[in-house]
């Protein structure tokens, strides 16, 4: 089952890649290729190469609690995303439909959202802990043998 999802999804993922390859090389509005091709390298190399060493240093020195960590790689993520929109929204400009929205405060809005939802879990898992949950270090145990469970017998996954 585990090779047939992995060959649809192999097969979709090609599929995808096929059709946005056929659109960049049959896209009008494209006239220069090449010039795509380079920033899309050098998006490649921001994110790879700066981008995401930098928040897992951070994420690892700085923070200790998994859903603090990844509500800080969400924040960080839409805020890089968001960011220009908010800086171009108070420059002058010719047409008025380019940027029309209060993207300030639907960033805001964004962040708390995502940050209420991160201490919702965080409380949800403190809540569970103190009730006696599964410990996430040690792992589900069976009820006999105390040791950690395994998977179905002859699964090799």
């Amino acid at each position: 089952m585990a090779r047939l999802l992995r060959a649809a999804l192999l097969v979709a993922g090609l599929g995808v890649l096929g059709y946005g390859g056929y659109g960049f090389l049959t896209d009008p509005y494209i006239t220069d290729p090449v010039s795509v091709l380079v920033w899309a390298g050098g998006a490649l190399v921001v994110h790879d190469g700066w981008w995401l060493p930098l928040v897992c240093l951070v994420g690892a020195c700085a923070v200790r609690g998994p859903v603090l960590r990844w509500w800080l790689i969400v924040a960080a993520a839409v805020t890089a995303v968001g960011l220009p929109a908010v800086l171009r929204a108070g420059m002058p400009r010719v047409n008025r439909t380019v940027l029309p929205l209060p993207y300030l405060r639907n960033l805001v809005l964004v962040l708390a959202a995502t940050a209420g939802l991160a201490l919702i879990v965080a409380l949800a898992r403190r809540w569970r802990g103190a009730r006696g949950g599964v410990s996430r270090r040690a792992g589900p145990q069976t009820p006999s043998s105390g040791r950690p469970a395994r998977g179905r017998k002859g699964s090799r996954e």
